[in-house]
């Protein structure tokens, strides 16, 4: 299983400029790359394999702004795409997808997008890791690389691809590394339901007679902070207003959601190994963030606390270490519930 582990990049003016230029080209590669996977299937109603759209753009300037192999990958990421509209197109034509699904649209002009190095084509020279630019780019300005320092909790052996994340006026970089096998549990017969929630974000109950909450105020505190800066700065304006200190909030807002689902997510697995829990089973409506009602405000409190992505972690979590994850209807009782023989 493959893990991944992000840092926010502090680094310097130029070095940002550098990155800003890379995930630009890249941005600029992939609707380059959209178009013409388009037109082909609009004539032809094939679908272009990566092989071929990489030697069809190889002499495009923004493949040429960029190492080699940061934007094969981005073009094959739009190859990827095309594979899952042909997919899901098969699971519409039987009838098990309702939604018609649509082609791949472009990404935004004049936007960024994620730059992605597999470890091969980096190097780690006295503590810093060396990322190599593009032909065009050593023509344009004479720069051959970039340099950042590498985390000392990793092992840079162990990395398998870097990404530059853009969000926010803030550019991250993520270490993709395959995580040791973890240890797995033998199965029990003992299960855990949780019911999620707002005041009480996650409420457990288990068949061993012991239950806990995961209090979910503060995580409504925070949503609230931030509602109220967003709304002080955009006073006045209008709705589509943006700007650098919105962007700040914004990502601390973020952050701090991830951190929330983390702890959470990790708590209640560790729960369930103390007390030998084999199986999860979490109390799931499907699109009950977009048709709840509670109540004007708290419809938004309840929609911006990041429950569904919790979930997603719990499962992961689960996973990892041989705890069985089961999603139902919140309508599906706890009492009762049998699980699956194995």
């Amino acid at each position: 299983m493959y893990k991944c582990q992000q840092h926010k990049i502090n680094t310097t003016s130029d070095v940002e400029a550098v990155l800003e230029l890379v995930c630009s080209e890249v941005n600029k590669l992939i609707n380059c790359g959209t178009y013409y996977c388009r037109q082909i299937f609009f004539k032809t109603n094939k679908y272009v394999s990566k092989y071929d759209l990489d030697e069809q753009l190889k002499s495009n300037p923004h493949f040429g702004a960029l190492r080699s192999a940061v934007a094969q990958q981005a073009l094959h990421g739009v190859v990827e795409s095309f594979k899952s509209y042909r997919s899901l197109m098969k699971l519409h034509k039987r009838g098990e997808l309702a939604p018609r699904p649509k082609l791949p649209k472009y990404r935004k002009k004049g936007g960024l997008a994620v730059a992605t190095y597999p470890a091969r084509w980096v190097k780690l020279v006295d503590g810093t890791l060396r990322f190599s630019l593009g032909t065009q780019v050593k023509a344009w300005f004479g720069i051959e690389a970039f340099v950042l320092p590498m985390p000392s909790n990793l092992n840079f052996k162990s990395i398998k691809e870097f990404r530059f994340v853009p969000r926010n006026g803030c550019f991250y970089l993520e270490f993709v590394y395959k995580q040791p096998d973890n240890k797995t549990i033998p199965y029990t017969k003992e299960a855990l339901g949780i019911d999620p929630g707002l005041n009480n974000w996650l409420t457990c109950v288990s068949t061993t007679g012991k239950s806990f909450i995961i209090d979910g105020r503060k995580i409504k505190a925070q949503n609230q902070w931030y509602n109220k800066q967003v709304a002080e700065l955009k006073k006045g304006k209008s709705e589509k207003y943006w700007d650098e200190h919105l962007a700040a909030i914004t990502e601390k807002r973020n952050r701090q959601m991830r951190d929330n689902i983390n702890k959470a997510a990790r708590f209640v697995v560790n729960w369930g190994l103390t007390n030998n829990i084999g199986t999860v089973v979490f109390g799931w409506n499907q699109g009950n963030k977009d048709s709840i009602n509670i109540g004007k405000r708290n419809n938004q409190s309840f929609v911006q606390v990041p429950t569904s992505r919790l979930k997603e972690r719990l499962r992961e979590l689960c996973e990892e270490v041989g705890i069985e994850f089961v999603e139902t209807e919140e309508s599906v009782r706890f009492v009762g519930w049998k699980p699956s023989p194995t």
